[in-house]
């Protein structure tokens, strides 16, 4: 079997899917993209195409290493993230080849179903009480919403209040049961996240994401002295050179890799294989659209250590166009009791609606997030 196509599609409300051809007529689809940098990753791809023309594409892990490997510079987001979105139309490829869902190809499942868990709140959270109280009414069993607007290095305790109080709203709409994640976003930096976590602590968070940037991450174990809080960290990070210190390092509790930017489904199990080498947990990154979300579950089904899964079906990002709306048959993504069931299709158990994603390309998007300013304008981290 031979790669004959790469066909790229730039679709609402800021993803990127790619269409990877052979001359056997199997095809399959990926999600290379960086939030807000569709238009350069669309490049790296298109770039990387001219090596993959041609190519087996059942050999996956070899043309992964010449993808990482072949250049001088390696890794980063868009470089990783071009490599994601190509590994995983690989393996739709295999498991279409074979009849079988991708994690029966990893191994198998050792989940029956995935928890998974919903966003409030917004950008900037308001109404967090109402808003989770609404999704546990819709079956969900955990949610997840930001901590704070922008804080700048050392800031004032009224932002501290105000976030306290929208936990503390949350909890008391919601009850002792359902897990609530709280992602800092990288928002805040170190002094006022070790005030932050200390503070939150009374209302019990499933986990605290991000607290300070993975360009910080030394920052992790102090913090960690303040709070017995599960920490998560990790969507910005990539590949599993990009986690061996972190891990090696023992500062946190939950990594969160996205399958459309860490390098992929198998890279993502190499991490996952890792973590759970440490005792850590795995809960995959995933704001993004189906196909990435279907890569995510694959990873799941077959990793004793991933936890919960990000969705992003309703979230904040997505005006416009939705999850479901690429999909022939959304029923794959049914949540039922706060939990996804596996996918037994092959490949990634999706069937895309081509004609959809063919329509809305035409539309496009030009998704970028904001810029933020504290108060004496200098940037805040959005």
């Amino acid at each position: 079997m031979k790669i004959t196509k790469m066909e790229l599609f730039k679709v609402p409300p800021r993803w990127l899917f790619l269409k990877v051809e052979t001359d056997e007529g199997i095809s399959g689809w990926g999600e290379p993209v960086v939030e807000g940098k569709a238009d350069t990753v669309h490049a790296a791809v298109t770039e990387m195409s001219d090596y993959l023309i041609g190519q087996d594409p059942m050999r996956i892990e070899d043309i992964f290493q010449v993808l990482y490997r072949g250049g001088f510079y390696r890794g980063g987001p868009i470089l990783s993230s071009a490599i994601s979105g190509i590994e995983q139309a690989l393996w739709d490829i295999k498991g279409k080849f074979y009849n079988a869902p991708i994690y029966d190809l990893l191994g198998g499942a050792c989940r029956d179903r995935t928890r998974v868990y919903s966003w409030i709140g917004g950008d900037r959270p308001s109404d967090v009480g109402e808003a989770a109280r609404r999704q546990v009414d819709a079956g969900f069993t955990a949610v997840k919403m930001n901590a704070t607007e922008e804080m700048h290095f050392i800031d004032s305790i009224p932002k501290v209040e105000a976030a306290i109080a929208r936990i503390a709203a949350v909890r008391e709409a919601v009850g002792k049961e359902i897990g609530i994640g709280i992602d800092f976003h990288g928002r805040v930096h170190k002094s006022m996240a070790k005030i932050l976590v200390k503070e939150l602590e009374p209302y019990r968070p499933m986990f605290i994401e991000e607290p300070v940037l993975p360009e910080n991450n030394e920052a992790l174990k102090e913090i960690a002295k303040y709070t017995s809080c599960p920490i998560a960290t990790g969507e910005r990070m990539y590949t599993r050179w990009g986690f061996k210190e972190l891990l090696a390092q023992g500062i946190v509790d939950i990594i969160q890799p996205d399958l459309s930017h860490a390098g992929g489904i198998l890279e993502t199990r190499k991490i996952a294989a890792m973590a759970e080498a440490y005792d850590v947990a795995v809960a995959p990154h995933c704001p993004l659209g189906p196909i990435a979300l279907a890569s995510c579950l694959q990873l799941d089904t077959c990793s004793p250590n991933a936890f919960i899964q990000e969705q992003s079906l309703g979230i904040h990002y997505n005006q416009g166009s939705d999850l479901l709306d690429y999909l022939k048959d959304p029923s794959v993504f049914a949540y039922k009791d706060g939990f996804v069931a596996n996918l037994t299709g092959p490949g990634l158990g999706i069937e895309v609606n081509e004609e959809k994603v063919r329509e809305m390309a035409a539309v496009g998007h030009n998704w970028r997030n904001p810029v933020w300013r504290q108060e004496d304008g200098t940037v805040a981290e959005w």
